[in-house]
C-alpha cells in the first residue's frame, strides 16, 4: 500500500513538472521543479493556470 501511494505521488509530481515545463516554467524562485513537494508543484501549477486565464480574460 505504501509503495502505491509513493508511486501515485511521484507520478502526479512528474505530470505537473511536465506541464509546467511546457508553459516555460523551469524553476520556482531558486529551486528546480524536481526538488519541490507535490503541494508546492500543485500551488505553482494553479498559479500559472490562473495567470494564463486572467490574461485571456483581459
Amino acid at each position: 500500500m505504501e509503495n502505491m501511494l509513493r508511486k501515485a505521488v511521484e507520478t502526479r509530481k512528474q505530470y505537473l513538472i511536465n506541464k509546467l515545463i511546457k508553459v516555460g516554467v523551469y524553476k520556482k524562485e531558486s529551486s528546480h521543479l524536481f526538488v519541490l513537494t507535490l503541494t508546492e508543484l500543485e500551488d505553482e501549477f494553479n498559479r500559472v493556470i490562473s495567470m494564463k486565464k486572467s490574461k485571456k480574460l483581459s
